[in-house]
């Protein structure tokens, strides 16, 4: 199976270039001259993705090399793009930047290698006029494998300005594909972890993704940019598709012994190879229900996750902690993703009624898996303030940023992963949560960090880490397959 629909890759020399601007703006403005625009963010970023979606009416998908492996990309690409006229994806840093000490890995570069698309270079050129082209031409010779096809300048002070920088890059043979002008910026406000997310803005987020579509339409030629567009060449491979992931995806490891800590005992569990066990898919009988927690304060989960749940046999149901006083009914299972409930901690506190009722479902032992915000909403308090006590923790606000790709193991074994589970994650937190001395670990991660993180007790799986379930599939099928028999 071919892919073919024309795709462009957003980039830039560094992260503030404008690629946000310009690429949530272009897709607006295709949106808006009735193309079918399929949006992809190229990294772990869960922000970005919901202006994509706003839009362009389609969610926003994620493309990350190191969560989910290179082979992944391609397949996750065709699957989001399925049934679209052309798609932009919006790369992550700076074009040749990526996971640390891993080359090109997760880099926007490697991402449009394999999609084989071609790069718009975003350049802030408020203070160059005639570096620009060393600039680009350093960006466009510096890996030949990456089809830098144009460029976007941004932040133009004036028609003299503008008429210096083209008279550069005429040397360098990269067209201009559009002219931003120093101006006012769009109202896109940021806090502690970066954009306020579009949930949390209503109809103000409408009003910037529509400036983002005015800006990009004005000043960007977009003919010649879904021109370019179809110049990407032939994606070989089928899309992803959840069904037949569960069912190719590896069998679950054997139990593992469980280590307190990880040094000494746990060394082997992060070192040694992944124990295999015989395989069995989920039992095809009624759908069981799986809450699955929404709304401003939990704005973040992959969307194939709740696809890998459905086909698992799961009933997914969204729900919003700040409204909903009381799960779901029916619930069998909860998955608590991530988000900003730092910023509702009053709200969430204050919801008391729904706060029992996750205590009671995890207290029954049913399989609850909750990533970073989730694990702030199942602490004891947050911040002083009351939260759900599913754990027997605090957490609170702090000056230090977290940030950065995480190689795990899982070292005990739980309702989402088996001991023994590898895989890779991503941890983006300004908070700390006091460790609970009666919960087992969730994951260990492998070197250089060598240290233990998260909660595991009763049917509860709390972490920092941010997975992506298309890596491991498996873990949404262990996951209902406890729902089914918790």
């Amino acid at each position: 199976m071919v892919t073919s629909v024309p795709r462009l890759v957003i980039a830039a020399p560094s992260s503030g270039s404008g690629k946000t601007t310009v690429a949530t703006g272009l897709m607006a403005a295709l949106t808006a001259r009735g193309l079918a625009v399929s949006p992809h963010k190229v990294g772990p970023d869960y922000i970005d993705p919901g202006y994509h979606a706003l839009a362009t009416g389609r969610v926003g998908r994620n493309l990350d090399a190191y969560l989910c492996g290179p082979e992944l990309v391609g397949p996750l690409f065709a699957h989001g793009a399925r049934g679209c006229d052309i798609a932009v994806v919006e790369g992550v840093m700076g074009l040749y930047d990526g996971a640390a000490g891993e080359g090109e890995l997760a880099s926007t570069a490697q991402v449009a290698k394999l999609l084989r698309a071609p790069v718009v270079l975003v350049v802030d050129a408020s203070s160059q006029s005639r570096s620009v082209a060393a600039l680009v031409h350093g960006f466009a010779s510096f890996d030949p494998e990456v089809r830098i096809g144009g460029v976007i300048l941004n932040k133009v002070g004036s028609d003299r300005h503008e008429a210096l920088l083209r008279e550069a890059l005429d040397s360098v043979g990269v067209p201009v594909l559009g002219v931003l002008r120093r101006a006012a910026p769009v109202e896109t406000p940021s806090r502690h972890l970066g954009l306020v997310p579009v949930a949390e803005r209503g109809a103000l987020a409408v009003e910037a993704v529509a400036a983002m579509a005015a800006q990009v339409a004005g000043g960007c030629d977009l003919a010649a940019l879904v021109a370019l567009a179809r110049s990407a060449g032939p994606l070989a491979g089928a899309g992803w598709d959840a069904g037949e992931a569960l069912v190719s995806s590896p069998p679950p490891p054997l139990p593992f012994p469980s280590p307190g800590a990880l040094p000494p005992d746990s060394r082997s569990a992060l070192d040694g190879p992944r124990p295999q066990a015989p395989d069995g898919l989920v039992d095809a009988g009624r759908p069981v229900r799986v809450a699955v927690a929404g709304g401003a304060a939990f704005t973040f989960s992959y969307s194939e996750h709740a696809e890998l749940l459905t086909a698992a046999g799961a009933e997914v149901v969204v729900f919003d902690p700040l409204r909903d006083e009381e799960l779901p009914e029916g619930t069998a299972g909860l998955v608590v993703g991530g988000g900003f409930p730092e910023v509702y901690a009053s709200e969430l506190s204050a919801n008391e009624g729904l706060r029992k009722s996750v205590a009671e479902l995890a207290l029954n032992g049913a399989p609850v898996a909750a990533e970073c915000a989730g694990l702030l909403y199942l602490c004891r308090d947050l911040d002083g303030l009351p939260m759900c006590g599913v754990l027997d923790a605090s957490a609170r606000m702090s000056e230090r940023l977290t940030l950065g790709y995480r190689d795990a193991v899982a070292v005990s074994d739980s309702t989402l992963a088996g001991a023994g589970t590898r895989m890779r994650g991503h941890e983006f937190h300004r908070t700390v949560v006091e460790p609970d001395a009666g919960s087992a670990p969730a994951w260990g991660m492998r070197a250089p960090e060598r240290r233990v993180e998260g909660f595991v007790e009763r049917g509860v799986h709390a972490s920092y880490l941010h997975t992506h379930w298309a890596s491991e599939p498996g873990v949404a099928r262990r996951f209902v397959e406890r729902c089914r028999t918790s």
